[in-house]
């Protein structure tokens, strides 16, 4: 017979059904996941007894294997910044799909205004602008740019909170403004040759440090504060948050405003990685970023998740991803399998709502 204790009213609690954070299930999957890459390093006849991420032909100072654990991290690091906004999103019972052309668009406009006048003593051959607009402060792009995201996230919080539009078709018609957008700003041409203030925002592993600082930001803000407080009580239960005095349509317009915001800093580290901006950018990063939260136990139907899985779920992603390379699995089966893996999630997360029901 299970111990039990008493509770209020007379109530009883049962520790034996006491269960794990959600979080610590994600972090036994990642290591289930990393065994698995490491078994199969061993067994198929092809690796040669490869490690996944281990060093065994000490190449590095650690036991590790340095270049694979950079590459897993600095692969998710961008994309995750977009997933912590689509996090905050989802828990209010909503989707966000622009995000990956607002990457490009972002990455087109900032860049603009990223210029450096002089390439080897030349006139910048992919200037925008005049003069007016080169070697300008490093915070000028920032702020171009997330000014950008602000407005874009505002009109989607708009449709979505005041006219009541879907979110799923509210954002998929601003996916397509914004891959538009990013096409006709320079008329489909790259925009290149950026200051070097502008390239540190991208180089070796800041991304890396962006996505973990503003990581422990949010989730600091959605545990601690009242705009996180508010976020949770509109996903559960959206009538009953605005019976208890919450402005949902001002928040919601809110929450879609940072998310934008997350996505086009997202676009400013990307575009300052790569040293250029291109219309092409952000394909399929609104998938990955959703897929990162659910992955991370995200609820789709709102209420519930935390930044934590979703940075979880951003390895778990990371560790999948390179492990296919790591296996020398086909491109296209990768794609096949990742889709496969985020239909299972979606799946697990029902079956859990079901449970808790």
């Amino acid at each position: 017979m299970s111990d039990t204790s008493h509770g209020t009213g007379g109530l009883t609690f049962d520790q034996s059904k006491k269960s794990w954070p959600n979080e610590m299930n994600i972090f036994l999957a990642l290591m289930i996941i990393i065994v698995i890459f490491e078994a199969l390093g061993q067994i198929l006849p092809y690796m040669n007894g490869q490690s996944f991420l281990f060093d065994t032909q000490d190449r590095f100072g650690t036991i590790f294997n340095e270049a694979r654990l950079q590459i897993i991290i600095l692969q998710v690091a961008i994309i995750g910044i977009i997933a912590l906004g689509v996090t905050q999103v989802i828990i209010t019972g909503g989707i966000d799909l622009s995000s990956g052309p607002l990457v490009a668009a972002t990455a087109m406009i900032a860049m603009s205004f990223a210029q450096t006048e002089l390439v080897n003593g030349n006139p910048n051959p992919k200037a925008i602008f005049g003069l007016w607009a080169m070697d300008l402060p490093v915070l000028v792009p920032i702020v171009v740019g997330l000014l950008f995201g602000a407005f874009i996230g505002g009109i989607n919080g708009t449709f979505v909170a005041y006219f009541r539009i879907p979110p799923f078709i509210a954002t998929l018609g601003m996916f397509l403004i914004c891959r538009g957008i990013a096409l006709w700003w320079s008329a489909g041409r790259p925009v290149s040759f950026p200051t070097e203030g502008y390239k540190f925002l991208g180089s070796g592993m800041m991304p890396v440090v962006w996505f973990l600082a503003l990581a422990a930001l949010f989730h600091v803000i959605l545990r601690y504060t009242v705009y996180g407080k508010h976020t949770y009580a509109i996903g559960s239960n959206e009538e009953a948050a605005r019976m208890s005095g919450i402005n949902v349509k001002r928040h919601k317009v809110m929450v879609y405003m940072i998310a934008s915001m997350l996505a086009a800093f997202a676009g400013i580290v990307l575009s300052a990685k790569a040293s250029t901006a291109q219309a092409g950018m952000g394909e399929f990063y609104e998938l990955f970023a959703i897929a990162m939260a659910v992955i991370g136990g995200i609820s789709l139907t709102g209420g519930r998740g935390s930044i934590i899985g979703t940075v979880l779920g951003a390895m778990v992603l990371g560790v999948i991803r390179s492990g296919f390379t790591f296996v020398k699995l086909d491109g296209s089966y990768q794609l096949m399998a990742m889709g496969s893996i985020i239909i299972a999630a979606v799946i697990l997360d029902q079956y859990r709502q079901r449970n808790r029901a």
